[in-house]
């Protein structure tokens, strides 16, 4: 005997709906990113060449961090 499942669709609203909501997930995620990168640039920038030698960065190694590139 065959059985037939009908509660879930595989074509239908829930797979679109679906993918929209990992598209925002995404875009989200970006915004996030992009605004930590952000926050931590503008407060390494704000540190004197003092006290960033302090924490061992030069000034060109801002973007570097901001934006978790390795340094070595």
């Amino acid at each position: 005997m065959a059985a037939y499942h009908s509660t879930r669709s595989t074509y239908g609203i829930d797979v679109v709906a679906g993918r929209i909501g990992a598209v925002l997930a995404n875009v989200y995620a970006a915004v996030i990113d992009w605004n930590d990168t952000r926050v931590t640039r503008n407060a390494l920038a704000a540190l004197t060449d003092r006290e960033l030698e302090d924490i061992g960065l030069v000034r060109g190694d801002i973007d570097d961090v901001a934006t978790a590139r390795r340094l070595f």
